[in-house]
């Protein structure tokens, strides 16, 4: 207890002594720490939201004075990896986000409202009871390192030094490896750190490193175990509330922003719907035909070369057309993108030339307001590779390579004007416009195939291979969405009007989701198809295809090329046909329809006539008739096994031969596309469901038999062909069994495809001891025995391998499979 009491004495008289006390008293009169002070030696950078560069410590210190204001946050790659199947392309935008800054205590939070969920009112009440109802998301946290009244500091390099564009889980996705971001190996990236009065842009470099486990990955990155990519970060104001939404209608082919508004009466509807648009107004509104008060303007990559760099100013100019129509003059603009601008600047709108190693996807994205649909900024990304493979197909339709300014060279080029305007469409605000192939060419927003004619000396005209100008369609759509009125409800009940005009005189409208599927069923909705019937052009591009497959020669390729180098000719010639067979194919067990609305001028549904359907039926059984099959011997020749230095590729047709060129597998190719539209499960319930609604259409049964018909009773003395049809045969077999063993498959198709596969076996049964070929008996008598054994147990039984069909034209097996539609989500 002394000891104690001692102890506790002697820290009374140190507590009190001069020492102590003057020690505190220099703490008390150090100077406190200001943002200036705590900024000293740091570059400033004055803008939408001031910063300061710290270059010693490569770090970013961030001033916010504009608590609880809204504004947009943007991330987007800078530079990518340079790969079309993993994804992550140079001027890749990213996530659009509205976010604010709030205080809480010793942090400034970064939120995210919930605009999906609002009430528009005046009663403030009932709009925080939304607010409250749903969920917000907080996308950081930062601790403030200083506060000065309304200004606070805070540290944002950990936020820009981070995956925010999903890096790591593109790769993963894509079966590349596992990789983390190393911060051993990320810095912020200066040069493209800047500041502006409306927006504040900052970059960082980032490595991600690991075990490389993917092709894609090794192919592009020189160190596949570290990959290093550039990614930015917009900050932008948001617009003023000086824009007026405008209302969707799906008849529009627009893109859309969509939210719930919990104030809205009961008897509307409680989604509200405004199309996506840039805001554009008359300097005269009174005026029929007027300037804009402020254009838009799109910025072209000055890294893009001559001729495409032209291509792409002519194509991305027609938009004008359009607005003109609208009543605007010189209200579009495209130019060369100013010396020294960053294409993630948000006041650019602009057209990339995007490299990749392989060819890929073009596409249009856009920064929109997800408020109202305001679109702020349009941003196209155009795959450089893509004009090559249009290139090819020239050099097979033509047969006759020609250096300089060929006509290979000016059907690449018209292509190229066709897709800068298409791009820069999806970034305008709309979207895809398939079923315009059948209304002449009317929209730029269709996906199209060139258009190839036979002069009248029977050689390749492609003079009209693709269209020039705006469309028809694309006139009215820009109409409907920019045209301006005395008020909004006046434009609402105005642009109906456009649409209605229009669809009286013909138009038609339908956009992805009725075309893409493999099992679609609208009649017009098809991706890289021409001509008003999808059967007739079919049968047409047939007899131009077999003509150019019985010229083709070395005469393709140009001096010193290796004779191999046929083969990747050959694939886009040979499946020449490929998108118009899945055009035909929608006719069968379709129905013709609209997005017609109550009150509107459209058709809603109608049957399409059996005599049409039948008609395509016979355009996809020629498709795969022996006679559209076969290739010359003379031209079999020509194709040796690949040239050392020269490789077969994701270009080229599957091979079961070794080296040598596979013709069988690339027949086998071309019938499993034919086949597989055909005896698609949902495709073949329609067949079956609408013969019971009405007697008139042909059925499931009608199809299969016809089928089984052409393909089982085919006769030649010549045994090239009946090879060619024996591979048919067992295709078609194949398919018939998947459809009848479905799980997607009704009660009634499988018991219509089994009864086929019946009639089948009994076919072969009987044929196969009567055939002179020892071969041919073979075959009958596996497939007969195929037949059975599937009748048995489905499950022990083996079908026909799927092929992968070479990527198309101009790419993809069945293109857009991904992000990929054409223009990307919001």
């Amino acid at each position: 207890m002394k000891k104690i009491l001692t102890l506790f004495l002697i820290s009374l008289v140190f507590a009190s002594s001069p020492i102590v006390a003057q020690k505190k008293s220099k703490v008390d009169k150090a100077p406190a720490k200001t943002i200036a002070s705590i900024t000293d030696g740091m570059t400033k950078e004055t803008g939408f939201l001031s910063y300061y560069w710290d270059d010693a410590k490569g770090k970013v210190m961030l001033e916010v004075n504009n608590l609880n204001q809204e504004f947009l946050y943007i991330n987007s790659l800078a530079a990518g990896v340079g790969s079309n199947d993993i994804g992550l392309d140079r001027g890749q935008l990213g996530n659009r986000r509205v976010v604010k800054f709030e205080k809480h205590g010793p942090k400034l939070l970064l939120i995210q409202p919930n605009y999906d969920y609002r009430a528009v009112s005046d009663n403030q009440e009932e709009v925080r009871s939304v607010q409250e109802a749903f969920a917000s998301s907080v996308i950081w946290g930062f601790k403030i390192e200083k506060g000065e009244g309304d200004t606070y500091l805070i540290d944002v390099t950990d936020f820009l030094l981070r995956d925010a564009h999903k890096v790591s889980d593109r790769l993963t996705r894509t079966k590349q490896g596992s990789y983390k971001l190393d911060l051993s190996r990320s810095a912020l990236y200066r040069p493209n750190t800047m500041n502006f009065p409306m927006n504040t842009e900052f970059e960082s470099t980032l490595t991600f490193t690991g075990k490389p486990t993917g092709d894609w990955v090794q192919s592009v990155v020189p160190s596949p175990d570290a990959v290093t990519v550039r990614m930015h970060h917009s900050l932008v104001q948001l617009p003023d509330d000086g824009y007026e939404p405008r209302k969707f209608d799906p008849r529009s082919g627009y893109n859309h922003i969509s939210y719930q508004d919990y104030a809205t009466p009961i008897a509307s509807p409680l989604t509200k719907k405004y199309i996506a648009r840039h805001r554009l107004q008359k300097k005269n509104p009174e005026a029929a035909m007027s300037e804009a008060v402020e254009p838009i303007v799109y910025y072209l990559d000055r890294g893009t070369p001559e001729p495409v760099r032209s291509a792409l100013l002519d194509g991305a100019k027609w938009w004008n057309q359009a607005f003109e129509a609208a009543g605007f003059t010189n209200a579009f603009q495209v130019e060369i993108m100013p010396e020294g601008a960053h294409p993630m600047d948000v006041r650019y709108n602009v057209i990339q030339w995007v490299h990749r190693s392989t060819r890929g996807w073009s596409y249009g994205a856009s920064v929109v307001d997800p408020r109202t649909g305001e679109i702020i900024k349009g941003h196209v990304s155009l795959g450089s590779l893509r004009v090559r493979q249009d290139f090819l197909i020239a050099q097979g339709l033509l047969n006759q390579y020609e250096e300089g300014d060929s006509p290979m060279i000016q059907l690449a080029l018209a292509r190229l004007r066709q897709l800068s305007a298409h791009e820069v469409g999806h970034t305008i605000g709309l979207v895809h416009s398939y079923a315009s192939s059948t209304n002449d060419r009317a929209s730029v927003m269709d996906y199209p195939h060139p258009t190839v004619k036979l002069a009248a000396d029977g050689t390749i005209d492609l003079s009209d291979a693709y269209d020039v100008g705006i469309g028809t369609w694309d006139k009215v759509a820009i109409t409907y969405g920019y045209a301006q009125y005395e008020n909004e409800e006046v434009a609402f009940e105005a642009s109906k009007k456009v649409l209605e005009d229009a669809f009286a005189t013909g138009l038609k409208y339908i956009t992805d989701r009725d075309a893409r599927a493999s099992d679609g069923a609208h009649p017009d909705a098809h991706l890289w198809d021409n001509g008003a019937d999808p059967a007739d052009e079919l049968m047409r591009l047939l007899k131009i295809r077999r003509l150019v497959l019985d010229r083709l020669s070395e005469k393709s390729l140009p001096t010193g090329a290796p004779y191999s180098s046929l083969e990747e000719v050959m694939v886009p010639m040979y499946l020449f046909h490929r998108y118009q067979v899945d055009a035909a194919s929608k006719l069968i067990g379709g129905l013709n329809y609209n997005y017609a609305v109550v009150g509107g001028n459209q058709v809603v549904t109608s049957w399409i006539p059996a005599s049409r359907q039948l008609n395509a039926l016979d355009a996809l059984l020629t498709s795969v008739h022996p006679d559209h099959l076969i290739l010359s011997d003379e031209l079999l020749m020509k194709i040796p096994p690949k040239a050392h230095g020269f490789s077969r590729n994701r270009e080229t047709f599957q091979s079961k031969t070794g080296p040598v060129w596979d013709y069988y597998t690339a027949a086998a190719t071309a019938t499993q596309l034919t086949t597989g539209f055909l005896l698609n499960p949902h495709r073949a319930n329609r067949l079956a469901m609408y013969q019971v609604q009405n007697p008139e259409q042909p059925g499931l049964t009608t199809i299969l038999e016809k089928s089984t018909k052409a393909i089982f009773d085919y006769q030649s003395t010549d045994q090239k062909k009946l090879a060619l049809n024996r591979i048919v045969q067992e295709e078609f077999i194949s398919e018939l069994m998947k459809l009848a063993g479905s799980t997607d498959s009704q009660p009634d198709t499988k018991s219509i495809a089994t009864m086929q596969l019946e009639k089948i076996e009994e076919k072969t049964a009987k044929l196969s001891p009567v055939q002179k070929s020892p071969v041919a008996m073979a075959h009958f008598k596996r497939l007969s025995q195929w037949v059975n054994n599937w009748m048995e147990d489905p499950e022990e039984v083996q079908y026909s391998p799927t092929i992968k069909a070479p990527d198309g034209s101009p790419i993809g097996s069945d293109d857009d499979t991904l992000l990929m539609n054409c223009s990307m989500d919001y």
